[in-house]
């Protein structure tokens, strides 16, 4: 622990160093413009917040997700459930404004990009978005952020609503698809 250093972070996850520990909702402000909501999106822990910040009305909003929702990915299932990293990703998450800016805990965006591949072989965008990502990455540049909109269009686990997803892994729910989903990813050596 820093002296003076406030540290935000979920009230159920006891990370040591929080100083200020928030739930689902809480709302908290930076200056006079930036505005931050947190959101309980569980799974990879069973307390984790992802924070939606929004500042002046023409800038776009950024969500910070940590290890719950990467591009193109999203965290393992350690102290959660298929049904809650559903309801984190494609409920919670999935409603924000399309254009908010998404900003990660980790740079794994040319894998799963792959790993998408191996669900929709066909989705164009997915194509895409890997091309530009090993591009990115060649020359030393990030990947991060992405947009809630490119998320749904490129990411495996935010598109298992999706019938044709469902149909794709032998699925005929969400939450069964986002399971199957996060099995073949465990054990995918791409």
């Amino acid at each position: 622990m820093v002296p003076g250093i406030k540290v935000y972070g979920g009230n159920a996850d006891n990370v040591k160093g929080c100083t200020n520990k928030v739930e689902n909702g809480d709302k908290l402000s930076l200056g006079d413009s930036i505005n931050i909501l947190s959101l309980h999106t569980p799974c990879h822990t069973k307390g984790h917040i992802s924070y939606y910040v929004t500042g002046k009305e023409e800038e776009d909003p950024a969500v910070f997700t940590g290890d719950t929702l990467f591009v193109a990915g999203c965290g393992k299932f350690f102290e959660g459930t298929a049904e809650q990293m559903h309801e984190s990703l494609c409920v919670t998450l999935a409603s924000l404004p399309k254009p908010t800016r998404v900003y990660c805990g980790h740079e794994y965006t040319v894998k799963n990009l792959q790993f998408a591949q191996t669900v929709e072989p066909d989705n164009e965008k997915i194509s895409e978005k890997l091309s530009w990502a090993q591009k990115q990455r060649q020359s030393g540049l990030p990947t991060i952020p992405s947009t809630i909109e490119e998320e749904l269009e490129t990411n495996p686990f935010m598109r298992s609503d999706l019938p044709q997803v469902q149909e794709r892994v032998g699925c005929k729910s969400a939450v069964e698809a986002m399971r199957e989903i996060r099995q073949r990813k465990d054990n995918w050596r791409g």
